[in-house]
């Protein structure tokens, strides 16, 4: 079994990314389950109770603020200003709105309106992103190519005039390399669109140093708004007004409170907003991306290689015969998470959490555990491989 004091030395060295102590996390319990859904903020529930209070006082009047104060109208950009620095986005490029796949919708439609050419994604991209992609494809008369994830880059030419990713394989954890993916898209004329929603909160993206097009992500996961938060698109700020939302609801309107018939796009980001936008959720969001204001984001990065990394290692010194690790070895190539493959992921994952270990299964046979720098710490990765092995070797081995 692993050292205890291996682990408690590694968190030693990290004790700089330490806010455990911020996040509402039952006593004795193995969380490894952020990258599907972040958990609370301490003192989360008094902001939504004031803006519950804030409703029951201002009424109709809290969409335009009260005493100087901003109202609800603003508060898409607003979120959307403190994602700017998480994303390496430059300011006026971020909005806060409805779902990632409505805003994955918008960003590839938009895309296809300025990039003619087919559309190109991998086998390994989140299923409503294929399902998204598939309908658009369609709609437009154009190709949509599917790819394995390594061979991306080799099916980038002239014919390709959008290519859709996500960052980070939501089953495997492999990293693509979004730099040298957008620039080849560049060199052929074409477009990129990321889909950040496994990387936004556990790494650099650097949106704007890296020229990335358009973007999209969604707001519960490394960055722990609750469950359904509001998500996010980002734009590229020379392209902001070539652009045309494809779902022209009122709330992309440049003056919604005309309710002029003829659409007039807002002249910023707040163009690709669409409808009313929910303002409770946006408040919980807002409350939980303020934990991210004094977080140098390579830092965050580096703990949580060392997270993933020292879990890999103590699987492959236990387990080396019983699981396969499907994610990639080199930190530069993975995410946050980690995935093993076994028969029995499911049963595996059922049993941990009844040993108080939560992470969670992906068909058919993957046991994936999410390490989120900001709260979870070495000792807890070496509980967790233990209580792993544990089990595994307690069961009859498949021959």
């Amino acid at each position: 079994m692993a050292n205890l004091e291996e682990a408690r030395e590694l968190d030693r060295n990290w004790s700089p990314m330490g806010r455990r102590s911020l996040f509402e996390l039952p006593v004795g319990l193995t969380y490894l389950d952020g990258n599907s859904l972040g958990p609370p903020l301490r003192g989360l529930a008094d902001n939504v109770a004031a803006a519950l209070q804030e409703w029951s006082t201002d009424l109709i009047s809290g969409w335009f603020g009260t005493d100087g104060a901003d109202g609800w109208m603003s508060l898409p950009e607003r979120v959307g200003s403190r994602l700017e620095p998480i994303l390496g986005a430059r300011p006026g490029t971020v909005v806060a709105c409805d779902s990632t796949t409505v805003n994955l919708y918008k960003a590839v439609q938009a895309a296809c309106d300025l990039s003619p050419g087919d559309l190109l994604t991998d086998s390994g991209n989140f299923p409503t992103n294929l399902y998204a992609l598939a309908g658009i494809a369609h709609s437009r008369g154009r190709r949509l190519v599917v790819v394995e994830p390594e061979s991306i880059e080799d099916a980038i030419d002239s014919s390709i005039g959008v290519v859709s990713l996500t960052q980070v394989d939501y089953r495997s954890g492999r990293l693509h390399d979004l730099w040298s993916i957008t620039r080849m898209m560049h060199e052929e004329g074409g477009l990129s669109v990321w889909d950040l929603s496994h990387s936004a909160g556990a790494m650099p993206i650097d949106l704007a140093s890296n020229d990335v097009d358009l973007a999209v992500g969604c707001g519960y996961k490394y960055l722990n708004g609750g469950p359904g938060a509001p998500a996010y698109i980002y734009v590229r700020p020379d392209l902001i007004t070539d652009l045309r939302n494809p779902i022209a609801g009122w709330f992309g309107h440049i003056r919604p409170f005309d309710f002029s018939t003829e659409f007039l796009p807002d002249e910023g980001i707040g163009r690709m907003r669409v409808g009313t936008p929910h303002i409770l959720s946006l408040v919980a969001l807002d409350a939980a991306l303020s934990v991210f204001a004094d977080v140098d984001l390579a830092h965050l990065r580096s703990a949580s290689q060392s997270l993933t990394g020292f879990f890999i290692e103590l699987v492959d010194r236990e387990l080396g015969s019983v699981v396969e690790v499907i994610t990639p070895r080199d930190p530069d190539k993975r995410g946050s998470h980690v995935s093993l493959r076994h028969p029995n992921a499911d049963k595996l994952i059922e049993s941990l959490a009844a040993a108080g270990v939560v992470g969670d299964f992906r068909t058919p046979d993957v046991a994936r555990f999410g390490f989120s720098a900001l709260y979870n710490t070495h000792v807890e990765v070496m509980r967790a491989s233990e209580k792993i092995s544990t089990l595994l070797r307690s069961w009859p081995q498949q021959g």
